[in-house]
């Protein structure tokens, strides 16, 4: 099978349309278009339903297209692995992990991955889904539990708990809480029951839930409840990470922990010598050793 045709039919399928497809190639349409009927010609296919409003795949596309797909990214993943056998840091590395641990851990502490390695590009990637690491829909993850996927090297970074925290403002105007019973005179402030969150935040909040908060606030991400706890909304239930850059919020009734929910680091095998891997790998122990020697001189372990 041509190389060139499929490269070409790819670009058609991703882009839905011989126009734009020849745009990305810098080819005339009419050149993409007898491509494309010379590859179905070969199989004795037709890959595209063509209408007024672009192109669709045919079934038999869907197939190939799947297949190009696959090609792709394992291309991506060889040209990745050709750059880094340079000396230098560099290139774009695919990062994906929660948007709580995105926005409130990991964005705030990249200038200093930036100041290290300047000619490097992070390509963050927020998201509740796991996205599938092997088929190279990212480099990096960081997730809060095990990745369960094949063929992927893992690291346990450190356990995260959730606690109760609130601002010293808000306990001074709505009074302090001795017990859980308290809450019902307090506005709780969790993720919404409904929103992809770990198993022991689901369970917290159930927990609480039982004590009739007097009033309720859910966001469907931790960067949103730390908004509304920081604005003096109320009690807000957060993953213990943010207390470092935020050491005035004060925990509450911190004697009631969730169990322990691991953070883990992954990346595939395939990019176990990745020096843009290492160095990212490198930089977020780092932080999190600087992290715990921070807490304990505050302490907060």
């Amino acid at each position: 099978m041509d190389w060139d045709k499929l490269r070409i039919f790819h670009a058609v399928a991703d882009a839905g349309s011989l126009t734009h497809a020849g745009d990305r190639l810098n080819l005339s349409q009419s050149a993409v278009s007898r491509q494309i009927r010379a590859l179905e010609e070969s199989l004795d296919s037709t890959l595209f339903h063509r209408h007024a409003r672009g192109l669709i795949l045919t079934e038999q596309g869907e197939l190939l297209f799947d297949a190009t797909s696959a090609m792709s990214k394992r291309l991506d993943a060889a040209a990745a692995r050709i750059r880094d056998s340079e000396e230098e840091v560099f290139g774009v590395l695919r990062v994906t992990t929660t948007f709580g641990f995105g926005t409130l851990w990991l964005a705030p502490r990249l200038p200093k991955l930036y100041e290290q390695y300047p000619d490097l590009n992070i390509d963050l990637m927020l998201e509740e889904r796991v996205l599938d690491l092997p088929m190279r829909e990212a480099d990096v993850a960081i997730r809060m539990k095990e990745p369960s996927q094949a063929d992927l090297v893992r690291k346990r970074l450190m356990t995260v708990q959730m606690l109760l925290y609130a601002t010293p403002e808000y306990l001074g105007e709505s009074g302090q809480l001795e017990s859980l019973e308290d809450i019902s005179k307090h506005r709780l402030i969790c993720q919404t029951p409904s929103a992809p969150q770990v198993g022991a935040s689901a369970s917290m909040v159930r927990h609480l839930m039982t004590y009739n908060p007097k009033s309720l606030l859910t966001v469907n991400n931790y960067f949103g409840v730390l908004q509304g706890v920081l604005h003096n909304l109320g009690i807000g239930l957060l993953p213990d990470y943010v207390t470092q850059d935020f050491p005035h919020l004060l925990p509450i009734l911190s004697d009631i922990e969730t169990a322990d929910v691991p953070v883990y680091l992954a990346y595939p095998e395939e990019l176990r010598h990745s020096k843009r891997v290492a160095a990212f790998r490198d930089f977020v122990q780092d932080e999190i050793i600087a992290q715990r020697k921070q807490l304990k001189q505050m302490g907060k372990l």
